[in-house]
């Protein structure tokens, strides 16, 4: 039978899911901003975003296009200094999850937002940068990272190494809080085993075979010995999702907001 949703419908429902009531989360534009509006507006009306521009419990109406963005805001129980989002809010230890994005990730939850090929001071291809990332990975309770599945983004080896996540248990630089816990794709869920923080896939996306998901990825996969299979997406979460990207595009034109950025 046909899907009537898409991989990257079915990863931001996957993502939302995870999100409890009353979580304090840390968000990112694109897809992290999607999920964690998506658990708000259906399961978790109580959850507080807290997005890094110093906004704290915002609840827009339409998924913003940067963290500056007045909609954040406008709908905010509070705005603070960024110094004071990252030192009393994020170290001082008052966040539970914090979404990550990635071009790249190894199995340890390391990111790369910098560089692509060649040297640092001529790559083939220059990323955004670290932004508060580094932070967010050492700092929140746990981290999600969530990205397009491909070779390409989980790798054996990243290009340059942005954001810390863990190289073995003995030299974990996480003294806060658990790192990076939870990969979220459009194939698959992955979770860091406890004992020696590598990356497991643990559940499928409905009609994804495991041979798929280690196709596309750059190592080799450890496999829960009890896989489960996420369940579809349900007409409520569509049904929500989409109306959070129509009335982005209203608002915003043209632009998709981040409906396919990771």
């Amino acid at each position: 039978m046909e899907q009537s949703y898409s991989p990257a419908e079915m990863m931001t429902v996957a993502a939302a899911r995870g999100l409890g009531n009353g979580t304090v989360c840390f968000v990112g534009i694109g897809i992290p901003s999607a999920a964690a509006n998506l658990a708000r507006l259906t399961h978790a009306p109580d959850v507080v975003l807290i997005y890094e521009s110093g906004t704290i419990g915002a609840k827009p109406t339409v998924l913003p296009l940067s963290i500056g963005d007045g909609e954040l805001a406008d709908t905010a129980d509070t705005v603070v200094s960024v110094p004071e989002i990252f030192r009393y809010w994020l170290q001082g230890g008052r966040v539970d999850v914090g979404f990550l994005g990635a071009a790249q990730v190894d199995k340890y939850g390391r990111l790369n937002t910098t560089m692509i090929g060649g040297s640092y001071e001529q790559p083939k291809l220059r990323l955004p940068g670290a932004g508060g990332a580094p932070e967010i990975a050492t700092s929140a309770k746990e981290v999600w990272i969530v990205l397009h599945h491909s070779k390409r983004a989980l790798v054996e080896r990243l290009a340059f190494v942005t954001s810390s996540g863990f190289v073995d248990k003995s030299s974990s630089t996480h003294a806060r809080g658990r790192g990076p816990t939870t990969l979220v794709t459009d194939l698959c869920v992955m979770r860091s085993d406890p004992e020696t923080n590598e990356l497991v896939l643990t559940t499928l996306h409905p009609g994804v075979t495991v041979e798929q998901v280690q196709q596309e990825t750059g190592w080799s996969l450890r496999i829960a010995e009890n896989l489960s299979v996420n369940a579809e997406p349900t007409q409520e979460e569509l049904h929500t999702l989409r109306d959070l990207y129509e009335r982005t595009r209203r608002a915003h034109g043209d632009d998709d907001s981040g409906a396919e950025k990771g």
